[in-house]
């Protein structure tokens, strides 16, 4: 199968589509796009969800973002600050921001650095379950120093200062709207979570959560040329598979968001000539996160958290390590992933100067060294093939998000962990509900209320820092956070929260890509959660529609206000 040409094709006519003219504002009538995981917030910070950040991208934005190669690009600013410029300081203890000139809100009233200053004081507020909250991990404050500069100042030095107000999973959030929506009562703001004032090309005419999503073009929007589309119309639900059909075999869609579908069946989908895909390799990693605490149904409200006490079984390093060596990757990567993967043992795994080797034993399947190490932990087989010890069995309830490629690995990882006396309960769940965060629902990968839970997650721009703060011992979601947070296996080590301090304070890029591997060594190691593939970002456009710049380092549709319809 020509798999790696179709990609590299894709690829290559969407970089070349980019150069084409653009059309006048509202000109090119509406764009449909379609996510198989409905959007179910535009508010960023209150759901870790991709399909939240992505669809909100389109409104809300930071300051500055990273493009298609992951360069800093200014977006809502005049320039990156640097040392040499002045806008960070030598100490490396601040950053300060210049906003661009004459930004306005969606509203028609002024962007200020206040806007700033309140976003910052939205998303680290008592009580306020802020997803995001790792984007500020270090800041100390957030000053308008006059309504068009933004200082931002630091506990300590911060060799790399971008993390505050860069990339979709930090964007500004206007102070008028939810000024009234700080802390517990953040969730109660339905209408500003719904429908949030941007600076961004489109603006929210219609949100139906879990459903479908209506955009105009923004009338205030700083280009007064673009977006070229008068209107955006979202849809969520459905599956992978008939998403990508609906863009690629019969032309509904003009944009279908994460192809993860096996790779055959999109060979075959191409062959119509509606659609073309698009590719690229930034930092997603398909995982499966071992729940370190109990999620035992009779715990109630302590069920999942560090109250309710350590997993009965996965507290004990042996069997983290076996259920590892169990898996073969490489059968993974062929049936669901094909060109568009590559097995990993790290869950860093770009740029290659974050690449650990000391975690390669996982590439090769070990069956005989996974039931040797059972064994001498002292796991018994059973008479049912399930091994047990003081009473606990090594049976687990496993959780992912409804799709075909992900229940057919589902299957696959049950087959390997029988093989080790290992056994498994796959439970799917819509990744509408899965990956929504609300904090009502039993559902979400947030409450893990199962043993494993298997999905995809990646970081922006190409420095590992923030993301390696996802698993601080207080990024752990909990009752008291609203189920916020990106800890989900809730590990904690204050071991490991030193090394990611350390990174922090070093400002040598060699040192901090040792610092930064020794990290992730240790989350593979202890076993905070198993890696399986590599994955590259694949999504479907009609080629008809040109300015797709595809981004693995951002936002999918980071420059969707340069999207337009050929002619």
């Amino acid at each position: 199968m020509k798999r790696t040409n179709i990609l590299l094709a894709g690829t290559v006519a969407a970089l070349a589509l980019a150069g084409s003219a653009h059309a006048e504002r509202g000109t090119d009538g509406d764009l449909k796009i379609l996510f198989w995981q409905a959007v179910s917030t535009l508010n960023p910070y209150l759901s870790g969800g991709t399909k939240e950040i992505y669809s909100s991208s389109m409104v809300i934005e930071p300051l500055a973002r990273y493009d298609e190669t992951g360069k800093l690009v200014p977006f809502l600013v005049s320039e990156i600050p640097t040392v040499d410029n002045g806008g960070v300081a030598k100490d490396m203890l601040s950053v300060t921001w210049k906003l661009k000139p004459g930004v306005k809100w969606s509203d028609g009233s002024a962007f200020t650095a206040e806007d700033v200053v309140f976003t910052w004081q939205y998303c680290t507020a008592p009580d306020g379950g802020c997803a995001q909250k790792a984007q500020y991990q270090g800041i100390k404050s957030v000053e308008a120093i006059d309504p068009a500069t933004v200082k931002v100042s630091f506990t300590e030095p911060k060799y790399y200062p971008y993390s505050a107000f860069v990339g979709a999973q930090s964007p500004i959030i206007q102070k008028a709207q939810f000024k009234d929506c700080l802390g517990a009562k953040a969730p109660g703001c339905t209408a500003a979570n719904f429908g949030p004032v941007g600076t961004g090309p489109f603006v929210v005419k219609e949100f139906k959560p879990n459903d479908v999503i209506t955009f105009t073009a923004n009338p205030n929007f700083r280009d007064a040329s673009k977006p070229a589309f008068a209107t955006v119309t979202l849809k969520g639900g459905g599956d992978a598979a008939s998403a990508a059909r609906a863009v690629l075999e019969t032309g509904e869609y003009d944009y279908g968001w994460n192809m993860q579908v096996e790779p055959e069946v999109l060979e075959t989908m191409m062959k119509a000539g509606k659609g073309t895909l698009v590719t690229a390799f930034g930092t997603q990693v398909e995982r499966i996160n071992l729940n370190w605490t109990n999620p035992d149904p009779a715990l109630g409200d302590k069920r999942s958290t560090k109250e309710g006490g350590k997993h009965p079984s996965l507290s004990d390093p042996a069997v983290r390590k076996a259920l590892s060596m169990a898996i073969d990757r490489d059968i993974i990567d062929e049936a669901g992933y094909g060109e568009a993967g590559k097995p990993t043992c790290n869950i860093v795994p770009a740029p290659d100067a974050y690449v650990s080797s000391a975690n390669d034993w996982c590439l090769k399947q070990d069956i005989e060294g996974a039931n040797k190490l059972l064994d001498e932990a002292g796991w018994k087989m059973g008479g049912d093939g399930i091994r047990a010890k003081d009473g606990v069995k090594l049976s687990y309830l496993y959780q992912t998000s409804t799709n075909s490629v992900r229940q057919g690995t589902q299957a696959l990882v049950k087959d390997m962990w029988s093989q080790i006396g290992v056994g498994a309960e796959l439970r799917n769940v819509s990744a509408s509900v899965f990956f929504g965060g609300d904090p009502a629902s039993p559902d979400t990968f947030q409450k893990f209320y199962a043993d494993v839970e298997m999905y995809t997650n990646n970081f922006d721009g190409t420095d590992p820092e923030k993301y390696l703060t996802e698993w601080l011992c207080d990024k752990i979601p909990a009752p008291s956070n609203g189920w916020q947070g990106q800890n989900m296996p809730r590990y904690c080590n204050p071991d490991y929260d030193k090394v990611v301090a350390e990174l922090s304070k070093t400002a040598d890029l060699g040192k901090r890509a040792e610092i930064a591997k020794k990290a992730n060594d240790m989350l593979t190691a202890e076993g905070a959660h198993i890696p399986l593939i590599h994955r590259g970002q694949i999504s479907s456009h009609a080629v008809t529609l040109e300015g797709v710049r595809m981004n693995a380092w951002d936002s999918e549709l980071w420059n969707v206000a340069d999207w337009s319809r050929k002619k």
